[in-house]
């Protein structure tokens, strides 16, 4: 209504249209009805005064104090803040009772990020408020941070995967290459596979069987590597 005071040579009908379109649920009803009783005939003095008497009153009597305190914070400092400025318009909490209903809607994070940047007793209401704000902006940056790094980690993992399989063969081929170690240290294993059977059965001299099969048989390289 504060903003009709901008434009004051707007008429009482032009005032009561405009709230009006600014309804909604049952109060657009009781604006709808008030139309059908009054009609033209209805100033925005009366309009305005009947407005406030059939809500703001009811509200008043209703308990306006419950209503910041049912107030929670879901992740929006922004929105959080905003909305209770406007309830506590009405409920007019102040000290501890304004701290005690932010702590409560605040999360563990956010009132750990306060009491380690703030330090000592908040002397006005605005301070805290502010604080309390600050704290939550801190947590919901380091929220977002961490989940695009969690983002980006999933994004690595997707495109890396033949850089895994590589490491794999890798480690597979080192496995192998030492157990051919443990069988023959000091000799490689192609120097083995070009031995006759016996020297890498015995690494000594054939037996007469062994002599006369013709793998067996001891070629000049073969003398070499005895």
């Amino acid at each position: 209504m504060k903003y009709l005071s901008f434009y004051p040579e707007t008429s009482d009908q032009q005032k009561i249209i405009l709230v009006g379109t600014l309804l909604t649920g049952t109060a657009k009803a009781w604006d709808l009805h008030r139309y059908d009783t009054m009609g033209e005939s209805d100033t925005w003095a009366n309009y305005s005064a009947a407005i406030r008497t059939e809500y703001f009153a009811s509200w008043q009597a209703a308990g306006p104090q419950l209503k910041p305190s049912q107030l929670r914070y879901i992740g929006d400092i922004r929105a959080y803040m905003t909305e209770f400025r406007a309830l506590n318009k009405f409920a007019r909490a102040t000290g501890e009772s304004l701290q005690e209903k932010i702590d409560l809607a605040m999360p563990e994070a956010v009132i750990d990020m306060r009491f380690t940047h703030y330090l000592g007793e908040f002397t006005g209401d605005e301070g805290f408020l502010h604080a309390t704000y600050q704290a939550a902006l801190q947590v919901e940056r380091k929220k977002a941070l961490k989940q695009a790094k969690e983002q980006m980690r999933g994004q690595t993992g997707s495109t890396g995967s033949g850089r895994t399989e590589k490491k794999e063969d890798k480690k597979y081929k080192n496995r192998t290459s030492s157990k051919q170690k443990e069988n023959h240290p000091h000799e490689s294993p192609s120097n083995v596979a070009t031995k006759p059977i016996w020297f890498r059965k015995k690494n000594t001299w054939p037996t007469m069987d062994e002599a006369v099969t013709p793998s067996a048989l001891v070629t000049p390289q073969d003398m070499q590597l005895v």
